[in-house]
């Protein structure tokens, strides 16, 4: 009779397990929506979002084709072939980085044209709407949209809110919540406190860019002990018949073994050396 009812729990136990699995929401991927913002992170809006899938795919089979031609290693062809499908997403994310850093750099200087602008009597909506042409160069667009809609509806909360969702940018969200605090209890040292809010900023770029440069020594040793078996490999190939040793399974198992060993500790050092990106604390 025990065994029964042990039976009868571990059966229903399963059954709520395989209930919780068949019932749970399906994740809704949107890989269109990750090139998208890829594109426009790079600095590119304009480019539709299905030219990097069809880059890659012309890139990689490209790449794939001459590397088989040329070495007549199958193994050969597919990593030449996934390494090249994977370039361009790996080009437009530095590039986004890249303007990333430039952003970043341009924050402080954008403080202070918008402490200038209160010491010099301007309302808040004006020293905001004044960085469409003195703020950071690739948030320029937005403020000029912020100011458009601030002067028809002259609702600032809103507006300003709506400038925050609109540059997505863990800067502005501090500088938001300070001009939102400013605007509803007021208060006579917002110069002060735009002025420390710059200092902070150029000391937080300072100290990133010092732990970066002394981060690339050791991220160039690391490319370069990566790319040194396979530049070896490239070396040897030149002689006749040195790839014939890779034709069959045992060469090939060796070839992809190494690829993936290779790809797997480069990954992992670059993730294990990345500096923490600042977060949307506020969003």
């Amino acid at each position: 009779m025990d065994g029964v009812r042990v039976g009868a729990l571990l059966g229903v136990g399963l059954f709520c397990v395989w209930w919780s699995c068949w019932t749970r929401p399906p994740r809704v991927r949107r890989p269109r929506r990750r090139v998208r913002a890829l594109l426009d992170a790079a600095g590119w809006p304009d480019v539709p979002g299905a030219a990097l899938p069809l880059v890659c795919l012309i890139a990689g089979t490209v790449a794939g084709a001459v590397a088989l031609a040329v070495s007549t290693v199958p193994v050969l062809g597919a990593g030449a072939c996934l390494a090249a499908g994977w370039a361009p997403v790996s080009l437009l994310r530095a590039r986004a980085r890249r303007r990333e850093q430039d952003a970043a750099a341009q924050w402080p200087d954008a403080v202070d044209a918008m402490t200038a602008s209160v010491r010099a009597g301007a309302t808040l909506p004006e020293a905001v709407a004044a960085l469409a042409v003195r703020g950071p160069v690739r948030s320029r667009p937005a403020f000029a949209r912020f100011a458009a809609a601030q002067r028809a509806s002259g609702a600032f909360k809103t507006e300003l809110e709506r400038l925050r969702e609109d540059l997505a940018d863990p800067v502005f969200d501090r500088l938001a919540a300070t001009l939102r605090m400013t605007r509803q209890v007021g208060g006579s040292d917002l110069g002060a406190t735009l002025r420390t809010f710059s200092g902070y900023l150029r000391e937080d770029a300072r100290t990133r860019g010092e732990l970066q440069a002394r981060q690339s020594w050791t991220v160039s040793a690391a490319r370069l002990a990566v790319a040194a078996p396979w530049i070896v490999l490239a070396l040897l190939a030149t002689r006749p018949g040195t790839l014939t040793a890779f034709a069959d399974t045992i060469g090939a198992f060796v070839l992809a073994g190494g690829a993936a060993l290779t790809a797997g500790s480069y990954r992992l050092m670059l993730r294990l050396g990345r500096l923490p990106a600042p977060r949307r604390v506020l969003a």
